[in-house]
């Protein structure tokens, strides 16, 4: 949400360099009876290599709770910076990727560099931040991916940071802020709306997003006659048919559902896949939708709708960054999400991004997301660029 086409799925830019996902593996698999548990357990964990500044990264399987309330497991990665925690246990920054894909083989802690993924993360490391970053639901793990679904990013969210918190040298932290890009920015509002009821033992300190995609009404109706507009479009539309048992036929030709079938088996993880996208996603430049507006649509506009995030609690401190240059999430988009919060009593940080477009937004704003993270975990006033 990515050279023309690199920019229009501009997401895909947040993943250094070209990434290829390596094979998936038995870790990822779990028996019905090692899934039961309190969610934010581990099922297992290994270490891997390639860490920055000497830190030791964990692969991780946990549990967590699927959109149907049952156990489900989840995978990700968890990066702890080397020494002993201080008392109380290490500062820990989530961090909700953006789109990498909708497939299980399509998830970050399976590829080649994902430490260059995580935007910050030698700088986290530095500063002593404990860095959890979880796939989300259906990737890596068994699928459907909920694309674009919040609450399962924000539960998949929540509970790598409990998983965190236990790992060797993390010193049973509770204490976290969110940082996302993207989808990822939409699943860090969404642990923002969700985290006192879904993981009252956890301490949020402040949700950090940039470029997030919030009124998805307008995402979907807004980008459908662009490249990338199409994909995520099409994504979307795969995966909420299988998640939510709406028939995409409804609004889609029936001539283009081989594309988007091809579309939804591709990873976004570096320059070459975008180019493959593209040829996979042209066929939709000539049969698509049967709609010029499919967000006006039932059950598509519902479903969109309750996955725009609303107003967080007005505790919360909230940073939010916006490229002015963004085709994919448009400014007055992410302006509007910040006028709702300032009426409902949040204090927020609003870095507006000249030049910037959609893939580099979390790249151009990690400086003053590390300076605001840290104001955060060191409790001192949040900015507040309200008018009110």
């Amino acid at each position: 949400m990515g050279v023309s086409f690199s920019l229009t799925l501009g997401l895909s830019c947040a993943l250094a360099g070209a990434i290829a996902a390596s094979a998936q593996t038995a870790f990822y698999r779990a028996p019905p009876s090692a899934i039961v548990g309190p969610p934010g357990t581990l099922v297992r964990q290994e270490v891997i290599d390639g860490a920055p500044l000497g830190a030791t990264a964990y692969r991780v399987l946990y549990r967590s709770t699927g959109l149907n309330d049952k156990p489900i497991v989840v995978s990700g990665v968890v990066i702890v910076p080397r020494g002993d925690p201080p008392p109380g246990g290490r500062p820990i920054v989530a961090w909700a990727h953006p789109t990498s894909g909708i497939v299980s083989r399509c998830a970050p802690s399976l590829a080649i560099f994902l430490f260059q993924q995580i935007q910050g993360l030698r700088s986290f490391v530095r500063d002593g931040y404990v860095v959890a970053a979880t796939d989300y639901p259906g990737l890596g793990t068994v699928g459907p991916h909920p694309y674009l679904v919040g609450v399962s990013e924000a539960r998949a969210v929540l509970d790598s940071v409990r998983v965190a918190g236990q790992l060797p040298g993390a010193g049973d932290g509770k204490k976290f802020v969110v940082w996302g890009h993207s989808q990822g920015g939409q699943g860090a509002l969404f642990t923002g709306l969700i985290a006192k009821t879904y993981a009252p033992d956890l301490d949020l300190l402040g949700v950090a997003a940039a470029a997030p995609a919030t009124d998805l009404v307008t995402l979907m109706n807004d980008d459908i006659d662009s490249v990338g507009g199409r994909n995520i479009t099409a994504m979307t539309l795969w995966s909420w048919q299988r998640v939510y048992g709406a028939n995409m036929e409804k609004v889609v030709d029936r001539r283009a559902i081989p594309a988007i079938d091809q579309l939804a088996k591709e990873c976004i993880e570096g320059p070459f896949d975008i180019f493959a996208r593209q040829r996979a996603g042209r066929p939709l430049e000539k049969y698509f939708l049967t709609t010029k507006h499919p967000a006006d649509i039932e059950p598509w506009h519902m479903l969109l709708a309750n996955n725009s995030p609303g107003a967080l609690h007005a505790e919360i401190p909230v940073f939010l960054a916006q490229g002015t240059d963004d085709v994919i999430i448009r400014p007055k988009v992410t302006r509007d999400y910040a006028n709702a919060l300032c009426k409902a009593g949040s204090k927020v940080r609003m870095l507006s991004l000249p030049n910037i477009g959609h893939g580099r937004a979390a790249q151009a704003s990690t400086g003053a997301v590390l300076d605001w993270t840290s104001d955060r975990f060191a409790r001192r006033p949040p900015p507040d660029d309200c008018s009110r």
